[in-house]
């Protein structure tokens, strides 16, 4: 397959209804490589329901899905396998096994995916509670760890499958200001070392879309109907993201 697509990830004319609610009415939107994109929307607009179609958890109804140029909608189980390994997710609860120790929770995508010797995963679990600040952690277990060195925990573990694109569902909610801090800054550190893309949910704008964002886009009745810089998502004069940022939102 050629290189030459314009986006890593791409949505085109991307819908999806759950029975009678239409959650998705269209969706357009492209994101760069190595580029960190925000979705911002309100509760129950159908921002999750973006980054599951992009894992392959959901189907979409219809439209296409381009992940460096190639339509995931269009792949059986195999193959949508092999292009869910491009992604890792860190999902919104952590989503850590509580009957495992932190060194079994890093290892066990990597034992699922990969033929490696004990030696080989050790190795790269420690490699990643260091990239994530975390150290000497491994024997320790979920119910040990605070919410933020939780959080760390799941970004170890979808970095030990080596990801180019990460999807962050509200990656600071329920932590505190120095934990939402630290997060944010790992989040940017992903991008410069390892050139992930990344699209993030948070409804954290001031303290996170605005500080670990590119570019910010904004669902609003199943459709982006904006996405830009930060800058320009400051100064913007449409309505609906002006009442959401400034807390007016319904």
């Amino acid at each position: 397959m050629t290189n030459n697509y314009d986006y890593i990830i791409e949505f085109i004319d991307v819908h999806k209804s759950f029975n009678s609610n239409y959650v998705l009415k269209g969706i357009n939107l492209g994101i760069k490589k190595g580029e960190n994109l925000c979705i911002l929307g309100g509760s129950g607009s159908g921002k999750t329901v973006i980054l599951k179609e992009l894992c392959g958890l959901i189907n979409v109804d219809k439209g296409k899905i381009l992940i460096e140029g190639e339509d995931i909608t269009a792949l059986n189980e195999d193959e949508t396998i092999r292009v869910r390994k491009k992604i890792g997710m860190l999902f919104q609860g952590s989503a850590l096994f509580d009957s495992l120790d932190v060194y079994e929770n890093i290892a066990f995508p990597i034992r699922q995916n990969f033929n490696y010797s004990e030696d080989k995963i050790k190795s790269i679990v420690q490699e990643n509670l260091n990239i994530t600040g975390l150290g000497r952690i491994e024997d320790k277990y979920p119910s040990d760890l605070s919410g933020g060195m939780k959080k760390r925990v799941a970004l170890a573990r979808a970095l030990a499958m080596k990801p180019k694109i990460l999807l962050y569902d509200e990656p600071t909610t329920g932590l505190d200001p120095t934990n939402i801090k630290r997060i944010n800054q790992l989040i940017r550190d992903m991008q410069a070392k390892f050139g992930i893309t990344a699209i993030i949910i948070t409804h954290d704008i001031i303290s996170s879309a605005f500080e670990v964002s590119d570019k910010i886009a904004f669902l609003y009745e199943g459709k982006i109907i904006f996405c830009g810089s930060v800058e320009q998502t400051r100064n913007t004069q449409i309505k609906e993201l002006k009442d959401f940022i400034e807390g007016r939102f319904n």
